[in-house]
């Protein structure tokens, strides 16, 4: 049996402001390997899963590095960096997840390794509030693959019409789309510049993605 609605919000950029720091803990692991991270690698790793990442890690410089041991390494260099600042929620995020909690299935859908999307959702005091948290080992292919989105809408028997994606960067957006649901958009923390004219809506913050948009979305 479908439950009637769902929102699947991304977590890097779109919940919480990490993409800087998710950029930096990969670089910082890839140097224990006597590996650097040039420029297009560096932006690759926003809106990509770790599948991908690892994969063109390997691909372009030669790592022979398992994917579990290399995202262990990124784990404890992002442990490091978050230590004494700890997780920020982005404008809106709390607010929103709490608002939403009870009227819909809220799920994360996230590139980032299971154990960073449970700490980071902890980080920012929101884990009551989802029903399901997917990371990177939970799909085969990250976005712009919708198999991510299709995962969630699976386990949480939720048809894809019924489905409202959050997003920030443009595989996300792609997946959201390619998996029937409506995208939303977010500006807030896109500081690459990624891609949003694919969403549906494009917002400037969580803090305005109201009622009458979600509904809005879910009749059409």
């Amino acid at each position: 049996m479908q439950t009637q609605r769902a929102v699947l919000f991304d977590l890097d950029g779109t919940l919480v402001d990490t993409e800087r720091e998710n950029v930096e803990s990969v670089v910082l692991a890839a140097r224990r390997w006597n590996v650097e991270l040039g420029p297009e690698l560096r932006q690759f790793i926003v809106g990509h899963s770790w599948n991908e990442i690892h994969a063109k890690i390997r691909r372009d410089h030669g790592l022979d590095v398992e994917k579990d041991v290399l995202i262990a390494a990124a784990v404890e260099e992002k442990r490091t960096l978050f230590a004494q600042q700890g997780y920020q929620a982005l404008p809106g995020a709390t607010d929103l997840v709490k608002r939403l909690h009870g009227r819909a299935a809220l799920a994360v859908v996230s590139g980032s390794s299971r154990v960073e999307v449970r700490e980071t959702i902890a980080g920012i005091q929101l884990g009551a509030y989802f029903q399901l948290l997917l990371g990177a080992e939970d799909y085969g292919h990250g976005k712009p693959h919708p198999e991510s989105y299709q995962s969630a809408m699976r386990l949480l028997a939720v048809a894809p019409r019924a489905c409202i994606v959050i997003e920030d960067a443009e595989p996300g957006i792609q997946a959201g789309k390619a998996a029937g649901a409506r995208v939303v958009a977010v500006r807030q923390a896109n500081f690459l510049g990624h891609d949003q004219s694919a969403a549906d809506v494009i917002v400037d913050t969580l803090a305005d993605v109201s009622d009458k948009l979600l509904e809005s979305l879910w009749k059409e």
